[in-house]
Protein backbone atom coordinates (compact mmCIF):
# COMPACT_ATOMS: atom_id res chain seq x y z
CA UNK A 1 0.00 0.00 0.00
CA UNK A 2 1.67 3.28 -0.69
CA UNK A 3 1.53 6.65 0.97
CA UNK A 4 0.68 8.39 -1.89
CA UNK A 5 -2.95 6.42 -2.83
CA UNK A 6 -6.46 7.25 -2.09
CA UNK A 7 -6.36 3.80 -0.49
CA UNK A 8 -3.72 4.61 2.88
CA UNK A 9 -6.10 7.50 2.67
CA UNK A 10 -9.10 5.39 4.28
CA UNK A 11 -6.67 2.79 5.60
CA UNK A 12 -4.90 5.49 7.86
CA UNK A 13 -8.77 7.22 8.81
CA UNK A 14 -9.53 3.86 9.83
CA UNK A 15 -6.81 2.42 12.01
CA UNK A 16 -5.89 5.93 13.96
CA UNK A 17 -9.78 5.96 14.59
CA UNK A 18 -10.05 2.61 16.04
CA UNK A 19 -6.54 2.90 17.86
CA UNK A 20 -8.32 5.53 20.30
CA UNK A 21 -11.44 3.69 20.78
CA UNK A 22 -10.22 0.59 21.60
CA UNK A 23 -8.67 0.22 25.68
CA UNK A 24 -4.90 0.41 25.83
CA UNK A 25 -4.99 -3.92 26.24
CA UNK A 26 -6.61 -4.17 22.48
CA UNK A 27 -3.90 -1.49 20.42
CA UNK A 28 -0.86 -3.78 19.51
CA UNK A 29 -3.08 -6.18 18.46
CA UNK A 30 -5.34 -3.79 16.26
CA UNK A 31 -1.58 -2.53 15.21
CA UNK A 32 -0.52 -5.54 14.52
CA UNK A 33 -3.10 -6.95 12.30
CA UNK A 34 -3.12 -3.49 10.62
CA UNK A 35 0.51 -3.92 9.45
CA UNK A 36 0.04 -7.04 8.57
CA UNK A 37 -2.73 -6.05 6.19
CA UNK A 38 -0.82 -3.37 5.11
CA UNK A 39 1.97 -5.33 3.77
CA UNK A 40 0.14 -8.38 2.45
CA UNK A 41 -1.20 -5.69 0.14
CA UNK A 42 1.84 -5.79 -1.97
CA UNK A 43 2.19 -9.74 -2.00
CA UNK A 44 0.10 -11.40 0.60
CA UNK A 45 2.82 -14.52 0.67
CA UNK A 46 5.77 -12.82 1.42
CA UNK A 47 4.45 -12.12 4.90
CA UNK A 48 5.54 -15.63 6.00
CA UNK A 49 9.34 -14.47 5.38
CA UNK A 50 8.61 -12.22 8.34
CA UNK A 51 6.72 -14.54 10.31
CA UNK A 52 9.88 -17.02 10.25
CA UNK A 53 12.34 -14.22 11.17
CA UNK A 54 9.94 -12.51 13.51
CA UNK A 55 9.79 -16.22 15.64
CA UNK A 56 13.91 -16.91 15.47
CA UNK A 57 14.67 -13.59 16.78
CA UNK A 58 12.27 -13.84 19.63
CA UNK A 59 13.54 -17.35 20.34
CA UNK A 60 17.16 -15.62 20.29
CA UNK A 61 16.19 -12.69 22.14
CA UNK A 62 14.76 -14.89 24.81
CA UNK A 63 18.12 -17.49 24.74
CA UNK A 64 20.97 -15.17 24.35
CA UNK A 65 19.83 -13.28 27.45
CA UNK A 66 19.03 -16.63 29.75
CA UNK A 67 22.49 -18.12 27.95
CA UNK A 68 25.82 -18.05 29.52
CA UNK A 69 29.44 -17.96 28.06
CA UNK A 70 30.10 -18.92 24.24
CA UNK A 71 26.67 -20.20 24.32
CA UNK A 72 25.07 -16.41 23.98
CA UNK A 73 27.21 -15.68 20.81
CA UNK A 74 26.13 -18.71 19.18
CA UNK A 75 22.45 -17.76 19.35
CA UNK A 76 23.09 -14.17 18.46
CA UNK A 77 25.12 -15.62 15.22
CA UNK A 78 22.24 -17.91 14.91
CA UNK A 79 19.95 -15.32 14.88
CA UNK A 80 22.22 -13.26 12.59
CA UNK A 81 22.95 -15.80 10.25
CA UNK A 82 19.25 -16.35 9.32
CA UNK A 83 17.99 -12.98 9.05
CA UNK A 84 21.44 -12.48 6.56
CA UNK A 85 20.57 -15.78 4.99
CA UNK A 86 17.08 -14.80 4.33
CA UNK A 87 17.84 -11.19 2.56
CA UNK A 88 20.82 -12.96 0.75
CA UNK A 89 18.42 -15.75 -0.31
CA UNK A 90 16.16 -13.13 -1.65
CA UNK A 91 18.02 -9.86 -2.70
CA UNK A 92 21.39 -11.49 -3.95
CA UNK A 93 20.88 -14.99 -5.00
CA UNK A 94 20.15 -14.14 -8.81
CA UNK A 95 22.99 -11.33 -8.33
CA UNK A 96 26.02 -13.95 -7.42
CA UNK A 97 24.47 -16.25 -9.98
CA UNK A 98 25.11 -13.86 -12.95
CA UNK A 99 28.57 -12.82 -11.86
CA UNK A 100 29.45 -16.41 -11.58
CA UNK A 101 27.81 -17.39 -14.64
CA UNK A 102 29.70 -14.43 -16.22
CA UNK A 103 33.47 -15.89 -14.85
CA UNK A 104 32.07 -19.34 -16.31
CA UNK A 105 32.09 -18.12 -19.73
CA UNK A 106 36.02 -17.75 -19.43
CA UNK A 107 36.35 -21.01 -17.30
CA UNK A 108 34.14 -23.15 -19.25
CA UNK A 109 32.51 -23.97 -16.25
CA UNK A 110 28.82 -24.99 -15.06
CA UNK A 111 26.22 -22.37 -14.70
CA UNK A 112 24.51 -21.58 -11.74
CA UNK A 113 20.46 -21.32 -12.39
CA UNK A 114 18.67 -18.33 -11.96
CA UNK A 115 15.63 -18.29 -9.84
CA UNK A 116 12.08 -16.27 -10.79
CA UNK A 117 10.75 -14.15 -7.54
CA UNK A 118 10.01 -10.81 -6.78
CA UNK A 119 12.01 -9.07 -4.24
CA UNK A 120 10.05 -9.32 -0.98
CA UNK A 121 9.60 -5.00 -0.26
CA UNK A 122 11.25 -3.60 2.66
CA UNK A 123 13.06 -6.63 2.98
CA UNK A 124 16.68 -4.96 3.93
CA UNK A 125 14.40 -2.19 6.50
CA UNK A 126 12.75 -5.17 8.64
CA UNK A 127 15.64 -7.27 8.53
CA UNK A 128 18.02 -4.75 9.66
CA UNK A 129 15.65 -3.57 12.64
CA UNK A 130 15.42 -7.32 13.72
CA UNK A 131 18.93 -7.99 14.01
CA UNK A 132 19.62 -4.51 15.56
CA UNK A 133 16.99 -5.83 18.31
CA UNK A 134 19.15 -9.30 18.88
CA UNK A 135 22.33 -7.21 18.93
CA UNK A 136 21.08 -5.10 21.65
CA UNK A 137 19.75 -8.19 23.93
CA UNK A 138 23.36 -9.78 23.29
CA UNK A 139 25.05 -6.23 24.45
CA UNK A 140 22.25 -5.57 27.39
CA UNK A 141 21.03 -2.62 26.24
CA UNK A 142 17.75 -4.37 25.69
CA UNK A 143 15.72 -6.90 27.90
CA UNK A 144 14.51 -9.44 25.56
CA UNK A 145 11.02 -9.24 24.96
CA UNK A 146 8.51 -11.69 26.38
CA UNK A 147 5.20 -11.10 24.33
CA UNK A 148 5.49 -12.41 21.12
CA UNK A 149 2.86 -9.54 19.57
CA UNK A 150 4.73 -6.68 20.93
CA UNK A 151 7.95 -7.90 19.56
CA UNK A 152 6.00 -8.52 16.21
CA UNK A 153 4.51 -4.86 16.11
CA UNK A 154 8.12 -3.83 16.45
CA UNK A 155 8.99 -5.21 13.71
CA UNK A 156 6.40 -4.95 11.63
CA UNK A 157 4.62 -1.18 13.16
CA UNK A 158 3.19 -0.05 9.79
CA UNK A 159 4.73 3.47 9.19
CA UNK A 160 7.95 2.29 8.91
CA UNK A 161 8.25 -1.57 7.79
CA UNK A 162 8.86 -0.91 4.04
CA UNK A 163 11.04 1.72 4.19
CA UNK A 164 12.27 3.22 7.67
CA UNK A 165 13.68 4.81 9.97
CA UNK A 166 15.53 1.60 10.88
CA UNK A 167 14.46 1.42 14.97
CA UNK A 168 16.32 0.26 17.80
CA UNK A 169 14.03 -1.50 20.21
CA UNK A 170 14.55 0.44 23.15
CA UNK A 171 13.18 3.21 21.26
CA UNK A 172 9.98 1.66 20.29
CA UNK A 173 9.27 -1.28 22.64
CA UNK A 174 8.85 0.95 25.68
CA UNK A 175 5.94 3.39 23.52
CA UNK A 176 4.52 0.58 22.33
CA UNK A 177 3.94 -0.68 25.96
CA UNK A 178 3.07 2.97 27.33
CA UNK A 179 -0.51 3.65 27.64
CA UNK A 180 -0.82 6.81 25.22
CA UNK A 181 -3.66 9.50 25.31
CA UNK A 182 -4.97 11.29 22.82
CA UNK A 183 -2.85 14.44 22.68
CA UNK A 184 -4.68 17.20 20.21
CA UNK A 185 -1.08 19.47 19.42
CA UNK A 186 0.57 15.36 18.81
CA UNK A 187 -2.02 14.77 16.81
CA UNK A 188 -2.25 17.77 14.73
CA UNK A 189 1.47 18.30 14.36
CA UNK A 190 1.56 14.69 13.03
CA UNK A 191 -0.75 15.52 10.18
CA UNK A 192 1.31 18.31 9.20
CA UNK A 193 4.40 15.85 8.74
CA UNK A 194 2.17 13.24 6.59
CA UNK A 195 0.99 16.64 4.61
CA UNK A 196 4.42 18.27 4.59
CA UNK A 197 6.24 14.77 3.06
CA UNK A 198 3.03 14.29 0.44
CA UNK A 199 4.00 17.37 -1.09
CA UNK A 200 7.45 16.85 -1.11
CA UNK A 201 6.13 13.43 -2.87
CA UNK A 202 3.61 14.59 -5.35
CA UNK A 203 4.29 17.87 -5.82
CA UNK A 204 8.42 17.81 -6.04
CA UNK A 205 9.80 14.36 -6.23
CA UNK A 206 7.13 13.00 -8.83
CA UNK A 207 7.27 16.05 -10.76
CA UNK A 208 10.91 15.61 -11.30
CA UNK A 209 10.79 12.35 -12.52
CA UNK A 210 9.01 12.78 -15.29
CA UNK A 211 11.89 14.84 -17.00
CA UNK A 212 14.47 12.31 -15.03
CA UNK A 213 13.45 9.38 -15.10
CA UNK A 214 12.96 9.30 -19.54
CA UNK A 215 16.48 10.52 -19.69
CA UNK A 216 17.91 8.04 -17.45
CA UNK A 217 15.96 5.75 -18.94
CA UNK A 218 18.00 6.43 -22.64
CA UNK A 219 20.71 8.87 -21.80
CA UNK A 220 22.48 8.26 -25.41
CA UNK A 221 18.87 10.20 -26.92
CA UNK A 222 19.48 12.86 -24.78
CA UNK A 223 21.68 15.93 -25.02
CA UNK A 224 24.52 16.97 -22.65
CA UNK A 225 22.57 19.95 -21.36
CA UNK A 226 19.34 17.18 -20.35
CA UNK A 227 21.82 14.94 -18.98
CA UNK A 228 23.31 17.64 -16.59
CA UNK A 229 20.10 19.07 -15.34
CA UNK A 230 18.78 15.80 -15.11
CA UNK A 231 21.89 14.70 -12.81
CA UNK A 232 20.65 17.45 -10.68
CA UNK A 233 17.71 16.91 -10.65
CA UNK A 234 17.24 13.04 -9.57
CA UNK A 235 19.20 14.82 -6.65
CA UNK A 236 16.09 16.80 -5.47
CA UNK A 237 13.43 13.91 -6.49
CA UNK A 238 15.62 10.69 -4.17
CA UNK A 239 15.54 13.73 -1.30
CA UNK A 240 12.16 14.23 -1.56
CA UNK A 241 10.84 10.74 -2.44
CA UNK A 242 12.73 9.17 0.57
CA UNK A 243 12.21 11.78 3.14
CA UNK A 244 8.83 12.31 2.18
CA UNK A 245 8.16 8.63 2.55
CA UNK A 246 9.95 9.32 6.18
CA UNK A 247 7.68 12.58 6.96
CA UNK A 248 4.55 10.65 5.88
CA UNK A 249 6.01 7.45 8.72
CA UNK A 250 7.10 9.93 11.42
CA UNK A 251 4.12 11.91 10.79
CA UNK A 252 1.69 8.51 10.82
CA UNK A 253 2.97 7.18 14.13
CA UNK A 254 2.99 10.43 15.89
CA UNK A 255 -0.65 10.89 15.27
CA UNK A 256 -0.82 7.73 17.54
CA UNK A 257 1.56 8.84 19.78
CA UNK A 258 4.94 6.94 18.64
CA UNK A 259 8.08 9.14 18.26
CA UNK A 260 10.12 7.93 15.19
CA UNK A 261 13.26 8.92 14.88
CA UNK A 262 14.18 11.94 12.47
CA UNK A 263 15.86 10.14 9.26
CA UNK A 264 16.90 13.52 7.07
CA UNK A 265 18.32 16.83 8.53
CA UNK A 266 18.56 19.27 5.61
CA UNK A 267 21.58 17.01 3.76
CA UNK A 268 22.44 19.29 0.99
CA UNK A 269 23.53 21.73 3.42
CA UNK A 270 26.60 19.56 4.06
CA UNK A 271 29.63 21.13 3.92
CA UNK A 272 31.80 17.79 3.81
CA UNK A 273 31.08 14.16 2.98
CA UNK A 274 31.42 13.34 6.60
CA UNK A 275 28.87 15.75 7.57
CA UNK A 276 26.24 14.51 4.67
CA UNK A 277 26.44 11.29 6.30
CA UNK A 278 25.37 12.81 9.78
CA UNK A 279 22.31 14.40 7.66
CA UNK A 280 21.37 11.53 5.30
CA UNK A 281 19.90 8.67 6.21
CA UNK A 282 20.76 8.57 9.94
CA UNK A 283 18.57 5.53 10.70
CA UNK A 284 20.83 3.19 8.34
CA UNK A 285 23.81 5.50 8.63
CA UNK A 286 23.87 4.96 12.51
CA UNK A 287 22.88 1.61 11.57
CA UNK A 288 26.42 1.24 10.07
CA UNK A 289 27.98 2.90 12.55
CA UNK A 290 27.10 0.92 15.69
CA UNK A 291 27.19 -2.55 14.14
CA UNK A 292 29.78 -2.75 11.44
CA UNK A 293 31.91 0.59 11.88
CA UNK A 294 32.54 0.21 15.73
CA UNK A 295 33.19 -3.30 15.90
CA UNK A 296 35.86 -3.19 13.48
CA UNK A 297 37.50 -0.65 15.57
CA UNK A 298 35.86 2.74 14.70
CA UNK A 299 38.32 5.54 15.04
CA UNK A 300 40.51 4.02 17.88
CA UNK A 301 42.56 2.09 15.29
CA UNK A 302 45.31 3.36 13.28
CA UNK A 303 44.93 5.70 10.08
CA UNK A 304 45.43 3.15 7.92
CA UNK A 305 42.49 0.86 9.08
CA UNK A 306 40.45 3.53 9.94
CA UNK A 307 40.79 3.99 6.27
CA UNK A 308 40.07 0.35 5.47
CA UNK A 309 36.93 0.66 7.86
CA UNK A 310 35.33 3.47 5.74
CA UNK A 311 35.36 1.63 2.60
CA UNK A 312 34.33 -1.68 4.04
CA UNK A 313 31.54 0.13 5.59
CA UNK A 314 30.33 2.29 2.67
CA UNK A 315 30.83 -0.86 0.34
CA UNK A 316 28.56 -2.85 2.04
CA UNK A 317 25.75 0.04 2.12
CA UNK A 318 26.13 0.13 -1.61
CA UNK A 319 25.46 -3.55 -1.94
CA UNK A 320 22.58 -2.97 0.76
CA UNK A 321 21.12 -0.48 -1.41
CA UNK A 322 21.13 -3.31 -4.63
CA UNK A 323 22.12 -6.52 -5.92
CA UNK A 324 24.28 -4.04 -8.66
CA UNK A 325 27.63 -3.34 -9.41
CA UNK A 326 26.40 0.75 -9.67
CA UNK A 327 25.58 0.44 -6.19
CA UNK A 328 28.78 -1.12 -5.06
CA UNK A 329 30.36 1.88 -7.55
CA UNK A 330 28.41 4.39 -5.12
CA UNK A 331 29.02 3.59 -2.10
CA UNK A 332 32.73 3.40 -3.18
CA UNK A 333 32.72 6.69 -4.19
CA UNK A 334 30.91 7.70 -1.03
CA UNK A 335 33.89 5.84 0.85
CA UNK A 336 36.67 6.80 -1.06
CA UNK A 337 35.63 10.87 -0.20
CA UNK A 338 35.41 9.88 3.21
CA UNK A 339 39.06 8.71 2.81
CA UNK A 340 39.98 11.53 1.60
CA UNK A 341 38.16 14.11 3.75
CA UNK A 342 40.50 12.38 6.84
CA UNK A 343 43.37 12.60 4.76
CA UNK A 344 43.09 16.49 4.53
CA UNK A 345 42.23 16.60 8.25
CA UNK A 346 45.22 14.52 9.14
CA UNK A 347 47.41 16.89 7.09
CA UNK A 348 45.46 19.34 8.61
CA UNK A 349 44.56 21.19 4.77
CA UNK A 350 41.06 21.59 5.95
CA UNK A 351 40.85 25.61 5.79
CA UNK A 352 38.74 27.56 7.98
CA UNK A 353 35.67 29.62 6.64
CA UNK A 354 35.02 29.38 2.92
CA UNK A 355 31.39 28.00 3.55
CA UNK A 356 29.89 28.37 0.74
CA UNK A 357 33.04 26.85 -1.52
CA UNK A 358 32.81 23.97 0.80
CA UNK A 359 28.92 23.35 0.26
CA UNK A 360 29.36 23.42 -3.06
CA UNK A 361 32.10 21.18 -3.58
CA UNK A 362 30.36 18.43 -1.19
CA UNK A 363 26.23 19.26 -3.09
CA UNK A 364 28.65 18.52 -6.54
CA UNK A 365 30.49 15.47 -5.33
CA UNK A 366 27.27 14.13 -3.94
CA UNK A 367 25.98 14.86 -7.16
CA UNK A 368 28.26 12.91 -9.29
CA UNK A 369 27.90 9.90 -7.09
CA UNK A 370 24.09 10.00 -7.27
CA UNK A 371 24.62 9.28 -11.47
CA UNK A 372 25.60 5.59 -10.66
CA UNK A 373 22.84 5.29 -8.31
CA UNK A 374 20.05 6.59 -10.60
CA UNK A 375 21.43 5.20 -13.84
CA UNK A 376 20.38 1.43 -15.42
CA UNK A 377 23.68 0.52 -15.73
CA UNK A 378 27.27 1.45 -15.05
CA UNK A 379 28.34 1.60 -18.85
CA UNK A 380 25.23 4.35 -18.38
CA UNK A 381 26.87 6.01 -15.61
CA UNK A 382 29.78 7.03 -17.01
CA UNK A 383 28.36 7.98 -20.42
CA UNK A 384 26.58 10.26 -18.66
CA UNK A 385 29.55 11.58 -17.30
CA UNK A 386 31.81 11.66 -19.99
CA UNK A 387 28.46 13.39 -21.89
CA UNK A 388 28.29 16.02 -19.61
CA UNK A 389 31.99 17.16 -19.66
CA UNK A 390 32.03 17.74 -23.14
CA UNK A 391 31.99 21.70 -23.09
CA UNK A 392 31.77 21.93 -26.32
CA UNK A 393 28.35 20.26 -26.98
CA UNK A 394 26.84 21.93 -23.61
CA UNK A 395 24.02 24.30 -24.09
CA UNK A 396 20.75 24.76 -22.61
CA UNK A 397 19.38 25.61 -25.72
CA UNK A 398 19.59 21.88 -26.44
CA UNK A 399 16.97 20.83 -23.89
CA UNK A 400 14.36 19.53 -25.56
CA UNK A 401 13.05 16.94 -23.32
CA UNK A 402 11.28 19.68 -20.66
CA UNK A 403 9.46 22.99 -22.14
CA UNK A 404 11.35 26.17 -20.96
CA UNK A 405 8.18 27.03 -18.15
CA UNK A 406 8.14 23.27 -16.88
CA UNK A 407 12.34 23.70 -16.56
CA UNK A 408 11.59 27.17 -14.28
CA UNK A 409 8.48 25.34 -12.20
CA UNK A 410 10.43 22.79 -11.44
CA UNK A 411 13.75 24.84 -10.69
CA UNK A 412 11.53 26.98 -8.47
CA UNK A 413 9.94 24.20 -6.75
CA UNK A 414 13.16 23.13 -5.42
CA UNK A 415 14.01 26.29 -4.24
CA UNK A 416 10.36 26.39 -2.62
CA UNK A 417 11.23 22.52 -1.02
CA UNK A 418 14.44 24.16 0.49
CA UNK A 419 12.89 27.06 2.51
CA UNK A 420 9.97 24.86 3.83
CA UNK A 421 12.41 22.21 4.78
CA UNK A 422 14.16 24.71 7.27
CA UNK A 423 10.71 26.20 7.89
CA UNK A 424 9.19 22.98 9.69
CA UNK A 425 12.40 22.04 10.97
CA UNK A 426 10.54 22.35 14.19
CA UNK A 427 7.07 21.83 13.46
CA UNK A 428 6.39 20.46 17.36
CA UNK A 429 7.08 24.20 18.19
CA UNK A 430 4.39 25.79 16.31
CA UNK A 431 0.58 26.74 17.78
CA UNK A 432 -1.82 24.69 16.80
CA UNK A 433 -3.61 27.37 15.04
CA UNK A 434 -0.57 27.74 13.07
CA UNK A 435 -0.03 23.91 12.59
CA UNK A 436 -3.85 23.38 11.17
CA UNK A 437 -3.45 26.28 8.58
CA UNK A 438 0.31 24.43 7.46
CA UNK A 439 -1.73 21.52 7.13
CA UNK A 440 -4.35 22.75 5.09
CA UNK A 441 -2.47 24.70 2.99
CA UNK A 442 -0.31 21.53 1.84
CA UNK A 443 -3.10 19.73 1.33
CA UNK A 444 -4.39 21.87 -1.07
CA UNK A 445 -1.11 22.53 -2.77
CA UNK A 446 -0.59 18.58 -3.17
CA UNK A 447 -4.21 18.34 -4.83
CA UNK A 448 -3.81 21.50 -7.62
CA UNK A 449 -0.42 20.84 -8.24
CA UNK A 450 0.77 17.00 -7.22
CA UNK A 451 1.23 14.50 -9.93
CA UNK A 452 -1.24 11.68 -8.38
CA UNK A 453 -0.17 8.68 -10.71
CA UNK A 454 0.67 6.95 -7.46
CA UNK A 455 4.06 6.46 -8.52
CA UNK A 456 6.15 3.93 -5.88
CA UNK A 457 8.82 5.14 -3.39
CA UNK A 458 12.14 4.91 -4.77
CA UNK A 459 13.09 3.07 -1.69
CA UNK A 460 10.83 0.63 -1.75
CA UNK A 461 13.09 -1.30 -4.06
CA UNK A 462 15.41 -2.03 -1.10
Amino acid sequence: MLFNSLLFLFFFLIVTTGYYLLPHKFRWFWLLGASCYFYMYFKPEYILIIFFTIIVDFVAGILIENAKGAYRKIYLLASIITNVGVLAFYKYFNFFSQNINFLSQFLHGPKVPLLDFILPIGLSFHTFQAMSYTIEVYRGKQKAERHLGLYALYVMFYPQMVAGPIERPQHILPQLRRVISYNPKTFVAGLLLMAFGLFKKVVVADRLGLFVDPVFSNPRGHSAAELFVASYFFAFQIYCDFSGYSDIAIGAALTLGIELMRNFNMPYLSRNIAEFWQRWHISLSTWFKDYIYIPLGGNRVDFFRLCINFMIVFLVSGLWHGANWKYMIWGGIHGLLLVIYQLMKKMKLIIKGFTFFKWLLTFNLVCFAWVFFRADHVGDAFYIIEKITRVKEFSFRSISAMPAGELRYCTGLIILLLAADRYFQNVRFFSVPKIVMWTVSLVILCYFLGIFSEAQFIYFQF
